[in-house]
């Protein structure tokens, strides 16, 4: 058995983080990722409760599919258990795989939470617990396994980093969406004013005429 921990800090505030860590795959820092779909999903006592399935390329060798009796695989699968508490600004994802899940253990938890010394960024803690038996070079395999959780792990941290680079500029692009959209309903409403006011004073200048004419013919004489 081989136990991988780390720890790592975005100096990005939880929310924007977790908001990351959801739309994190497909990534093009690491495509073995293919994607993941919903199983199951609700609230509990204001706590988001998520089962993922992810699918993914391992890139297992050629002589460790042969040993596994399960011959090249194409696909594997993992089952992702998740949980997000907005009141304690706290997010858990512990995932399993489910592909050679008679020879390979791998039990990966992520933990994201406010930075303790600084509540503005967030602190990421991982751990990786991998287990291999009943095939030979079994620690050779752990080995193999563990390194390419590690460098999956720094993929992982450019793919928050890319995906909150997408969230900000969509932010942007709302709020200059949304600056065009008071801009205009301003200009609507200059143009509603004026137009307000030339009625305003065309309809004073037609009574005061009205009003001119009455009097002038009051004094013409009658015959």
């Amino acid at each position: 058995m081989k136990i991988w921990t780390s720890e790592h800090t975005f100096n990005h505030p939880w929310e924007t983080v977790a908001q990351a860590a959801w739309r994190k795959y497909p990534n093009p820092m690491n495509p073995a990722v293919l994607g993941t779909d919903v199983v199951d999903r609700h609230v509990a006592n204001g706590v988001l409760y998520t089962h993922r399935l992810v699918s993914s390329k391992w890139g297992i060798p050629g002589w460790a599919q042969r040993s596994l009796l399960v011959g090249p695989s194409n696909i594997c699968y993992a089952s992702e258990q998740s949980l997000v508490n907005p009141s304690s600004r706290h997010m858990e994802l512990k995932t399993r795989n489910l592909t050679f899940g008679r020879f390979i253990a791998v039990d990966e938890t992520l933990s994201y939470q406010p930075h303790p010394e600084d509540r503005d960024k967030t602190l990421l803690k991982q751990e990786a617990v991998v287990t291999v038996q009943g095939i030979p070079l079994n620690s050779y395999m752990e080995d193999i396994l563990t390194n390419t959780i590690m460098l999956n792990a720094n993929k992982g941290r450019q793919a928050i980093e890319w995906v909150i680079d997408i969230i900000e500029k969509e932010v942007a692009d709302i709020k200059i969406t949304a600056a065009k959209g008071t801009d205009e309903l301003k200009k609507s409403l200059s143009q509603a004013r004026k137009s307000m006011d030339e009625f305003s004073t065309n309809a004073k200048k037609t009574l005061d005429d009205i009003h001119s004419f009455t009097n002038n013919s009051s004094g013409i004489p009658e015959f």
